[in-house]
């Protein structure tokens, strides 16, 4: 079975900026739960449908298929609960490891996070100056929830 093992953290300064491009990301889901999640997402000109499993630890099942970009347009516009995700992904190679830092746009503006997928969940890792704290166990960060309770909301006393 496919599995993602990705650990999470929030990023700290801009020293990353001048490291990649940013490419625009705009997901919804169209089913959220703690045990599963059934995701749609448009990069660039490519569509993609993702189910993932619950998670355990740092590790999850996960199968993600390439699905015709008009086809991921219409899920995002009328199965997906609003608000959708939109991020800006920047990938950038360090330590032999690819990071992937995502800043968020819309309703999660001002949240920068950083994931970076493992082989192993053990496997040892050297963080990058600009990284800040691990959040890969705090369900807040997960885009699914996310989408659910909108960073910008935090602030004003969401419960969670």
């Amino acid at each position: 079975m496919p599995a993602e093992i990705e650990r999470k953290f929030l990023v700290k300064g801009d020293a990353w900026r001048s490291l990649a491009t940013g490419i625009a990301y705009c997901q919804g889901y169209i089913a959220s739960s703690a045990d599963r999640t059934v995701r749609v997402r448009v990069v660039g000109e490519q569509g993609f449908l993702t189910i993932k499993g619950s998670t355990v630890g740092i590790t999850r099942a996960e199968f993600e298929y390439l699905v015709p970009l008009h086809d991921a347009l219409e899920l995002l516009s009328t199965l997906c609960d609003p608000p959708l995700i939109q991020k800006k992904r920047y990938t950038i190679a360090y330590a032999g490891l690819v990071w992937e830092v995502d800043e968020f746009e819309g309703d999660n503006q001002g949240l920068i996070v950083a994931e970076v997928e493992l082989t192993d969940p053990h496997q040892a890792i050297t963080l990058p100056d600009w990284i800040d704290r691990e959040v890969s166990d705090d369900p807040r960060y997960f885009n699914a929830n996310l989408a659910k309770h909108p960073f910008s909301r935090w602030e004003k006393g969401e419960a969670f």
